[in-house]
């Protein structure tokens, strides 16, 4: 039941008939592990604590740098030297003390990984490195858990939802992250944040983009975005769809899987 602050603070969802009362009472039910609370996780944070998401946890291992600040939103200049959970948490609370903060002060890992998504309803991926996003992407897998995964480039973005532990309409698994990109790229090819750059705001449109689908797959309205990755070039202002599918030859759920745990993540 919403209180009468709750039904004021969230009366401009309550009036949409895709969500209502009934969809903002299960964003308050929710629970959601936000992975990363940098460039991605900041506007993710921060829209589903706006939002009324009653239960948010937030995992990273990392402090709040001066450089950050010119896209991690959540964070600001007297946070500095502070673990970004901290921070972000602090100000989460500011934004909605109706919204619960369960900071993970550490990096996931594949040793960690089952534990912390086991707590959760659903996964949303804005670690900034591959090993991270195929650790998150099959640990989801394996605890049967939706993921909304999202990534940066220097002027481009891309999103999409995972729900492999599923099958769709058509009798079919629901593709891996593995169906997507079977396997990360060689160490060093793809240059880290910090020697690429990143321009800041695009961390703000996808980031709430990100946000956004996690709010539809809790309330359950609109098309989902599995066997769909958006892809985002800031530099036209254009965006695309890709549709892809489940691959039977994929090392994680296909016809003769090779993956059974994630020991081989190290």
């Amino acid at each position: 039941m919403l209180s009468a602050e709750e039904l004021e603070r969230y009366a401009r969802h309550i009036v949409l008939p895709e969500v209502g009362g009934p969809g903002q009472a299960a964003l308050a039910c929710a629970r959601v592990l936000v992975v990363g609370a940098g460039g991605l996780g900041a506007p993710i944070l921060l829209y589903l604590a706006a939002a009324g998401v009653g239960t948010l946890g937030v995992v990273d291992d990392d402090v709040v740098s001066l450089s950050n600040l010119q896209r991690q939103v959540i964070h600001t200049t007297p946070d500095l030297g502070m673990l970004k959970v901290d921070s972000a948490a602090a100000l989460i609370r500011r934004l909605n003390p109706h919204v619960t903060v369960e900071p993970r002060r550490e990096r996931l890992t594949a040793h960690n990984a089952l534990g912390l998504i086991g707590r959760y309803d659903l996964v949303a991926d804005g670690s900034d490195n591959f090993a991270t996003r195929y650790v998150v992407a099959d640990a989801c897998y394996f605890a049967g858990k939706p993921l909304v995964t999202a990534a940066l480039g220097r002027f481009d973005g891309t999103l999409t939802t995972i729900r492999a532990h599923e099958r769709g309409a058509d009798g079919q698994p629901n593709p891996t992250y593995r169906c997507l990109f079977p396997e990360p790229p060689p160490p060093g090819t793809v240059p880290a944040c910090a020697e690429a750059g990143i321009l800041g705001a695009l961390a703000g449109v996808i980031g709430s983009m990100a946000a956004l689908e996690v709010i539809r797959e809790i309330v359950g309205f609109g098309e989902g975005l599995v066997g769909r990755l958006i892809m985002f070039d800031a530099r036209s202002m254009r965006f695309e769809t890709l549709r892809y599918a489940w691959d039977p030859t994929n090392p994680l759920s296909g016809e003769h899987p090779t993956i059974k745990d994630l020991s081989g993540h190290g």
